[in-house]
């Protein structure tokens, strides 16, 4: 497994912007696809985002499409989330996840953070 650390959340203005981080370590990262997930009180947990570690394919949430970029920054380890024109549906806990060659599912997960944006 990865193991990965989230960091970045934070409360902002609708309309406004955040940059979340995932720093990623492991023997076998360098081969998974990453993930951004999201989770608000009493609702599912929804895809956001996904990169493949060599910055290649990557696919959005209809929620987020043109809004959010994911991308890495494989000299850091670190994977990112910036999230513009943010709207109050956009609160929720931020995860990041890896998922191994062939794998069905994410099934590495960091401990999340929280994006709150106001009205």
């Amino acid at each position: 497994q990865v193991q990965l650390v989230e960091s970045g959340g934070g409360l902002v203005q609708a309309g406004g912007s955040l940059r979340l981080s995932c720093a990623a370590s492991g023997r076998t990262f360098r081969t998974y696809r990453m993930g951004w997930f999201r989770q608000a009180p009493g609702k599912e947990r929804e895809f956001v985002a996904a990169i493949n570690w060599n910055g290649g394919s990557t696919s959005y949430g209809d929620s987020v499409k043109g809004r959010f970029t994911i991308s890495r920054d494989a000299a850091k380890n670190t994977v990112y989330l910036q999230m513009n024109s943010l709207k109050p549906e956009d609160t929720a806990v931020y995860y990041c996840a890896a998922r191994k060659t062939g794998a069905i599912s994410f099934d590495s997960w960091g401990q999340g953070t929280q994006v709150t944006v106001s009205s």
